[in-house]
C-alpha cells in the first residue's frame, strides 16, 4: 500500500530534509519514528520538496509503501482509522519540531514528488530591525537597508514563464535548469515584513533564495528592476546574487491534481521529464 503523509517542521535544528550521515535530518527523524510505530525498519520516504539545511516546511508531502497488514495492525484495539491512528501514535515519538498532520492511504502510482504540480515558497524579510517580533526571529531575515517592495515586486515579474534558470541554481552534473516560474510577487505586511512568494512547477538547489538575492539589490536602490532579468540572460552565476540565508525560506504548499486519475498521469508525464533531463526538485 502507498501511504501520503502531510508534514510540517521547523528547519532551525536539522540538516535539510535528505538522510546524511551523522547529521539529524527531517527524512531520518521521520523515518526512525515510522519504525517505531510500525515496528519495523525506518521505510523509505520520497519527498515532493526536499529542503536546505535550516529552511522550513509547513505543506511538505511524502509517500511511503507499506504492507496492507502493517497498515491495518496500526489503529491495534482502538476503533480508529489507520490514518488517525498513525497520525497520534507518530506524535508521541517525534520530536517537537516535526509534525504530521494527515495520513492517507492512495493510489499505488501516485508519486509526492512526480505527481505534484507546482511548489509554493515564502520568504519573510524585515528591513525594520526594530520591529522584529523576537518569536519569528527564526523564520524572519533581518537587513539593516530600507527595501524598496514595489521595485522588488515588479523585478520579480520579469522573471516568470518558461525559463532556463542556470543563473540561479547551484550547478549539478546532468542536472536540467530548465523550470516554469509561476509566480514571484512581494508584499509588505501590517508588520513590516515583506514576504515573498515564489511558485514553479519546481525547482533546483538553492534557487528559491538566489531568486530573492537577485532581487534585494533592486529594493536597496543598488540595482535597476531589469537587472534580475540580465542576469538569468546571462546565463552564469552572478557575484552580485547573494544567496539568502536559508531560515527565512518556508515550504507552504506541494499542489497536486484533485483526481488520482490525473495524479498518475502527472507522474507519468514528470517521470519522462526527469528521466531525459535528470532536474532536482525542490
Amino acid at each position: 500500500m502507498r501511504i501520503r503523509l502531510d508534514l510540517a517542521y521547523d528547519g532551525t535544528s536539522f540538516s535539510g530534509w535528505a538522510r546524511q550521515p551523522g547529521l539529524r535530518t527531517v527524512e531520518d527523524t521521520l523515518a526512525t519514528g515510522l519504525g517505531t510505530v510500525l515496528r519495523m525498519e525506518p521505510p523509505g520516504l520520497t519527498v515532493g520538496g526536499r529542503t536546505d539545511a535550516g529552511v522550513h516546511a509547513r505543506g511538505s508531502v511524502c509517500h511511503l509503501d507499506l504492507d496492507e497488514p502493517v497498515w491495518a495492525a496500526v489503529p491495534g484495539r482502538s476503533d480508529r482509522s489507520p490514518g488517525e491512528a498513525l497520525v497520534t501514535r507518530l506524535a508521541g515519538v517525534l520530536p517537537d519540531d516535526v509534525v504530521v498532520r494527515s495520513a492517507v492511504a492512495v493510489d499505488g502510482d501516485f508519486d509526492a514528488r512526480f505527481s505534484a504540480l507546482r511548489r509554493r515558497y515564502t520568504y519573510r524579510l524585515l528591513d525594520r530591525p526594530h520591529l522584529l517580533d523576537p518569536l519569528r526571529r527564526r523564520d524572519t531575515v533581518v537587513v539593516r537597508r530600507a527595501l524598496d517592495v514595489d521595485a522588488m515586486h515588479r523585478a520579480g515579474g520579469t522573471l516568470l514563464g518558461l525559463q532556463d534558470f542556470a543563473a540561479y541554481c547551484r550547478a549539478r552534473a546532468g542536472a536540467s535548469t530548465i523550470r516554469t516560474l509561476l509566480e514571484f510577487s512581494w508584499e509588505r505586511g501590517d508588520d513590516g515584513v515583506l514576504v515573498g512568494t515564489v511558485v514553479a512547477d519546481a525547482f533546483c538547489h538553492s534557487m528559491v533564495r538566489a531568486l530573492v538575492g537577485s532581487v534585494v539589490p533592486v529594493g536597496h536602490g543598488a540595482r535597476g528592476t531589469g537587472w534580475p532579468r540580465e542576469v538569468l540572460a546571462g546565463g552564469m552565476r552572478d557575484p552580485g546574487v547573494r544567496v539568502m540565508p536559508a531560515h527565512g525560506l518556508c515550504l507552504e504548499e506541494i499542489a497536486y491534481p484533485a483526481s488520482p486519475v490525473d495524479q498518475v498521469d502527472r507522474a507519468r508525464e514528470s517521470r519522462a521529464l526527469r528521466t531525459s533531463t535528470h532536474p532536482e526538485d525542490g
